[in-house]
């Protein structure tokens, strides 16, 4: 039975919140302290962690830094805060996503089954691909840069690894949100900017810059690789998508 650990020191949250899950059919275990939820974590491990921000003892970017040193754990943060900022913050904590209090039940699960889905991995691709002086390997799952190994989370290496087998196709704003995220997240385009501007900076891209990857505002990303064995026959897009139409001239930009 998948494990989930819900870490929240609001009754009022974290008993809906556990009966919802295991009428669900998880196994769920609550912690009301940061402390408490580390502890639990060493003692019995856990599938998934349900992370609250604002917590007594030991801060949730505390715990979650402490779970990243431990664990690829999947963590969604759970906070009362709805700003933008915040959910960069949560995402460069190693957060694989965020949900906002109040949230519906229903949105819940399914942000649950989404993360799980991502994090019991898809099928890799093959060879190695050249991206200037980054080296991305479908097969074993790594990416080095300059000769040295880049880390990347799970969700960074899905979305990468989603663009590099589409080298030198433009990939779809919508694709590639059902593709790595589940079809819950094909709306949300502000989360694919940040998780987009993650990788370009782990590829080496300087801020502001588009690095490998390249925008096409309203339609999607395209990433170019070096190796020629990696660029697949152009795809053919609807006028409003292709890049090349007339339609939507200069909608390719440095960064996005």
């Amino acid at each position: 039975m998948t494990r989930v650990l819900v870490v929240e020191d609001e009754a009022s949250f974290s008993d809906p919140l556990s009966y919802m899950l295991r009428k669900e059919g998880f196994d769920v275990a609550v912690c009301a302290t940061g402390p408490d939820a580390i502890e639990a974590f060493d003692r019995s491990g856990a599938d998934l962690v349900l992370l609250d921000l604002m917590l007594p003892g030991l801060p949730g970017s505390e715990v979650c830094r402490a779970l990243r040193e431990r664990s690829n754990v999947p963590v969604i943060m759970l906070t009362a805060k709805d700003g933008e900022i915040d959910k960069v913050v949560g995402l460069e904590l190693g957060a694989d996503d965020y949900i906002a209090k109040p949230f519906h039940p229903d949105e819940l699960a399914a942000r649950v089954r989404a993360v799980l889905r991502r994090a019991s991995g898809v099928a890799p691709g093959s060879g190695i691909v050249h991206l200037g002086p980054v080296d991305v390997d479908l097969e074993r799952r790594l990416v080095t840069r300059d000769g040295k190994l880049v880390s990347l989370s799970r969700t960074e290496w899905l979305l990468l690894q989603h663009l590099v087998v589409n080298a030198g196709k433009v990939v779809l704003h919508t694709e590639l949100l059902t593709k790595v995220w589940g079809p819950e997240y094909r709306d949300d385009l502000q989360y694919l900017r940040v998780w987009i501007s993650r990788v370009r900076r782990k590829l080496g891209a300087a801020p502001g810059e588009p690095g490998p990857i390249t925008t096409f505002q309203g339609i999607g990303y395209v990433l170019n690789a070096d190796d020629p064995s990696a660029d697949p026959p152009s795809e053919v897009l609807p006028p409003e998508a292709d890049p090349t139409s007339k339609a939507s001239a200069g909608a390719a930009t440095s960064a996005d």
